[in-house]
C-alpha cells in the first residue's frame, strides 16, 4: 500500500472543506451532458469548482478507497490558480497546492 494514501485522503478532505467555506460546493449535480465533457477539466462545460466537486473528488476518493495507485503527477493548483486568478480563495489554493505535492513526492 501507497504510504501516502492516508495524507491524500485527509487532502481531499480539506479541499472538500475549503469548497464548502468558499460557499463553492453545490447541492444539485451538474447536467449528464456537462459531466461528460471530454475537455480537460471540463472546461467547456463545468465551472472548476464543479470540475473539483464532481469529477475530481469522486475519482481521487475512489482511488484512495481502492488502494489504487496514485497519479504520477498533479498540477491542479495551477489550473485554479488559471481558474481563481481574480478570486480571493487562498485556503483552497493552499489544499491544492498541498495535494500536488503529496502526488509528487516519492
Amino acid at each position: 500500500m501507497d504510504q501516502r494514501l492516508p495524507a491524500v485522503a485527509q487532502q481531499l478532505l480539506l479541499i472538500e472543506r475549503e469548497l464548502r467555506v468558499l460557499a463553492l460546493w453545490s447541492v444539485e449535480p451538474p447536467a449528464p451532458e456537462a459531466l461528460a465533457s471530454v475537455e480537460p477539466f471540463c472546461v467547456d462545460s463545468l465551472r472548476f469548482e464543479q470540475w473539483l466537486q464532481w469529477i475530481f473528488l469522486p475519482q481521487m476518493k475512489t482511488i484512495v478507497e481502492s488502494g489504487l495507485p496514485l497519479p504520477a503527477a498533479s498540477g491542479i493548483c495551477a489550473m485554479a490558480e488559471v481558474a481563481y486568478r481574480e478570486a480571493k480563495v487562498v485556503g483552497l489554493l493552499e489544499a491544492l497546492r498541498a495535494f500536488d505535492r503529496l502526488i509528487e513526492a516519492p
